[in-house]
């Protein structure tokens, strides 16, 4: 289910994409993301397409369920951004955990590591999160 921009791009979703970034006490929550694909082997939030009559935010909360065991009902909101290219847009939600969450991996995901936020650009990351990474730090650094 790849398309591509008008860039000429080549991203993952038709209708767009959505993402779950987890912040608590200065880390985040990222995925390995399995060899097996797109990307595999680079270190990610977990995130997916959005399916048709899905809202973004349905989106990034069924993948991080999917992708991470995430129970959306242990997650408080903080905000969100859209990024754009060329017209495809991929939407991260962040919030926060108010309870202590049973992660766990699936075929999509190698390993789920809670990151120091001076860390995370250490890492071999997807490079669709890689070009967002600094702007979220600053945010979750104010």
């Amino acid at each position: 289910m790849f398309t591509y921009c008008t860039e000429g791009h080549r991203h993952w979703g038709r209708l767009g994409a959505a993402g779950l970034l987890l912040a608590d006490r200065g880390r985040v929550l990222l995925q390995l993301r399995s060899r097996g694909v797109h990307q595999g082997g680079t270190w990610s939030i977990p995130c997916g397409a959005r399916e048709r009559g899905e809202t973004f935010d349905e989106a990034a909360l069924r993948e991080a369920r999917e992708e991470c065991g995430i129970d959306p009902t242990g997650l408080r909101p903080l905000n969100s951004h859209v990024s754009v290219c060329g017209g495809w847009p991929f939407v991260t939600f962040v919030a926060a955990p108010i309870r202590p969450l049973d992660l766990r991996a699936n075929q999509e995901t190698a390993r789920v590591a809670w990151v120091p936020l001076d860390d995370v650009a250490g890492l071999d990351l997807h490079p669709g999160f890689a070009r967002t990474w600094h702007d979220r730090l600053e945010e979750l650094t104010r």
